[in-house]
């Protein structure tokens, strides 16, 4: 991998982090049932972290030398609190492979502190996909 295609992956990641950050926010705003004060507020907190990526994200690509995106990818819409954390669940699953992916790909390149960025990242999407799945569980 050259330095390039390693930017060009960083922005795909930055441009889902955007996409992260506008999923909490439109899914805070939407929840609706029972349990809409619990969910709002787990949305809300959620948003910190995946702006902390995104900065991470595009300061490190600028000072890779690339151009950080402004697009972000596709939000998927959600009407119903399971079909939202479902794609949520789904959202931190593909950021735990890219960035898995990614930190190989740091170390390959002697990006040391990009590497270890990326695994801490890892861990911070784990977290979060396992309070997913653990709000997830015995849904019904």
């Amino acid at each position: 991998m050259d330095k390039q295609a390693l930017i060009d992956a960083l922005n795909q990641d930055l441009a889902s982090e955007y996409a992260a950050i506008i999923q909490y926010i439109q899914y805070s705003a939407k929840v609706r049932g029972p349990w809409r004060t619990e969910l709002r507020g787990f949305f809300q907190a959620e948003i910190a972290d995946e702006q902390m990526h995104a900065q991470y994200l595009a300061d490190k690509i600028a000072a890779l030398g690339g151009n950080p995106t402004t697009q972000p990818t596709a939000v998927p819409n959600a009407d119903t609190p399971e079909v939202m954390l479902q794609a949520i669940l789904e959202a931190e699953q593909t950021a735990i492979r890219n960035y898995t992916q990614r930190s190989q790909q740091a170390d390959k390149m002697g990006e040391l502190a990009l590497k270890v960025q990326l695994e801490n990242m890892v861990s911070d999407e784990q977290n979060h996909m396992q309070e997913v799945e653990q709000i997830l569980a015995d849904w019904r």
